[in-house]
């Protein structure tokens, strides 16, 4: 049902047969031929480049072969006008007789609208959140959280199979200060109250109730042990907690990942190992000395013969370790081995959601993955800036319960988790975010979470009014499918229509490029269709959604305005949002 994808295969279909009449040579690669919307809208509903792509190959000019494309073009029994513009592009309008089709399709759809077969089932992971296990998640991880959950929607509905993964970092020097913070907490528990807690622990009131549980467990049977004894057992359950923290956080989102990998776990399994193993047989691991870093050698550098993994053949800045000094492995190290065994679950799109104070560690990793999977695997990393919370423009004020944060989970209480998501949908994930305590609770077009909900309430108001003018009749979607849509006429309902008809290639777009942000864009933009359509009823009340004297127009009006919340509905679910009936102030 994409309008786009439909007119690429007439187009296709008609270049083929210029190539069997012997108009245009049978070698022709169509493979870059596309058919999308036009600069401007007075251009036409669709464009397409053949004749541009395609002419020097021929041996023809761009026009003269647009031509013979618009020839044939015009004889389709949609197409209303054909015109060539510029150097050789093709503008199509389509008939009206085809949008109030393509309307009556859409409601035959229902949820299912927009789905596609682009991905054809082929397995992607897509990895996100994955907050090292110190504690709640904060404000910018759910910015990550959101996009990764909803780009996985994306594509699932895009025809993709997705896996949703978090990747525990429990094996490196900061589980371990967790493991002293609970320690810490255990012995206060036990009445030692009379000492701070040292620098480089973790403050944060949520490991009290960690340190108490201990407490009521063992009694005094670790205070006053040697820490080698203690500390396996209190990092486990130290990350144990902590996770359960995390997951009840992302429950408070909506969000629920299917998979938790652990990077000890990986370690202990030789998952390292396996990694060196497959470096080392394509000579892609040596001994040798880097050079420091460029501009300034740091106090602490010092020329010493490391274990390196030759990156730069693969597009990185330098060669990177893969030992640490005292000869335990690096978190690069641990990290190529996660990749491969993503590789070796058979996963060949790769997909890691991090934070903008990642985007140096890109290049090394994607180094990695290309030496592991002799180039199989694609992985693409999409960093997310930093989100500043405020209120009414200045730097919001909120408690801070745990520790030297904002946590995920008091914004959520605060402002709802539908506003939470759709909010970090309003930027794309390299933009810095503004998110308004006060702005987010607007009902105004300022507002993009009330004013894409309202268009979805408004379609179930329309829909009360038309029941309390015709009481016999059935405005559901079953009861409007077969309405005589020939009654729309209006510039302004066509329009809306076509907006409605754009969703599909929205979602292929967005999936193609990782994109879930246009999601909230599109959505946007067909509320103030249907918003604007609802005003300017109010000027000509002949467009009023709901004619007293006029059944069958009302049915077809109907038929446009439940097109509007299938779509709305459509989108929200993507997205995580709850479609709401009816909005209160």
């Amino acid at each position: 049902m994409n309008v786009f994808s439909t007119f690429s295969d007439v187009i296709q279909t008609e270049i083929k047969a210029l190539q069997d009449s012997g108009s245009l040579p049978k070698d022709l690669d169509t493979s870059r031929v596309a058919v999308d919307p036009p600069r401007e809208a007075a251009h036409g509903d669709l464009a397409s480049n053949a004749a541009m792509v395609l002419a020097k190959a021929a041996g023809l000019k761009p026009r003269d072969l647009a031509e013979l494309l618009a020839e044939r073009l015009r004889a389709h029994p949609h197409v209303a006008a054909v015109d060539i513009a510029g150097p050789g592009f093709i503008n199509l309008r389509l008939d009206d007789d085809f949008w109030r089709d393509h309307l009556r399709a859409v409601l035959a759809a229902g949820a299912s609208y927009g789905d596609s077969t682009l991905g054809q089932g082929a397995p992607v992971n897509i990895e996100y959140v994955s907050a090292n296990p110190t504690g709640p998640l904060h404000v910018g991880h759910a910015r990550g959280a959101v996009f990764g959950d909803v780009l996985a929607s994306l594509l699932d509905k895009a025809g993709y199979a997705v896996t949703r993964e978090y990747y525990i970092n429990d094996a490196g020097v900061q589980v371990d200060a967790l493991a002293r913070s609970v320690h810490w907490r255990y012995c206060e528990a036990l009445g030692d109250t009379n000492s701070e807690m040292p620098e480089g622990l973790y403050p944060g009131d949520y490991l009290v109730p960690v340190g108490k549980a201990l407490a009521e467990r063992d009694g005094e049977k670790w205070r006053d042990a040697a820490e080698g004894d203690w500390l396996p057992e209190f990092r486990q359950i130290a990350v144990d907690a902590m996770m359960d923290l995390i997951r009840g956080d992302l429950e408070a989102l909506g969000i629920e990942q299917a998979i938790f990998t652990s990077e000890r776990a990986l370690v202990e399994a030789g998952m390292v190992d396996a990694v060196v193993e497959t470096l080392e047989g394509n000579d892609l691991i040596y001994v040798g000395v880097l050079e420091p870093p460029k501009g300034k050698k740091p106090d602490d550098w010092e020329e010493r013969p490391q274990t390196l993994f030759r990156a730069s053949n693969f597009g990185d800045d330098s060669d990177r370790p893969l030992k640490k000094s005292d000869g335990s492995w690096t978190y690069f190290a641990s990290d190529l081995a996660y990749h491969l065994d993503k590789y070796r679950r058979g996963f060949k799109t790769l997909i890691n959601v991090w934070g903008a104070d990642h985007g140096g560690y890109v290049k090394r990793v994607a180094a990695g993955v290309e030496a592991l999977t002799g180039g199989e695997a694609a992985l693409d990393v999409k960093l997310c800036q930093l989100v500043r919370l405020l209120e009414d423009g200045e730097v919001a004020r909120m408690s801070k319960r745990s520790g030297t944060f904002v946590s995920l989970r008091e914004l959520v209480d605060a402002v709802g988790r539908d506003v939470v998501r759709f909010i970090m949908l309003t930027r794309k994930n390299d933009a810095q975010l503004d998110f308004d305590l006060v702005k987010v609770r607007e009902q105004s077009r300022d507002n993009p979470v009330f004013y894409v909900q309202y268009a979805h309430a408004r379609s179930h108001s329309v829909a009360r009014m038309a029941r309390e003018a015709f009481p016999d009749g059935d405005f559901t979607i079953e009861g409007v499918r077969g309405a005589d849509l020939t009654r729309l006429t209006d510039p302004d309902e066509l329009a809306l229509i076509k907006t409605i008809a754009a969703w599909p290639r929205t979602v292929e777009g967005a999936a193609e490029a990782h994109e879930p942000h246009r999601l909230a864009f599109y959505l946007y933009d067909l509320a103030a269709a249907f918003h604007s359509l609802w005003s300017k009823a109010r000027e000509d009340t002949s467009l009023r959604f709901v004619i007293a004297d006029d059944a069958e127009l009302t049915r077809a009006r109907m038929a446009l305005v439940l097109g509007v919340r299938t779509v709305v509905a459509c989108g929200l679910r993507v997205m995580g949002v709850e479609p709401v009936d009816e909005l209160r102030a």
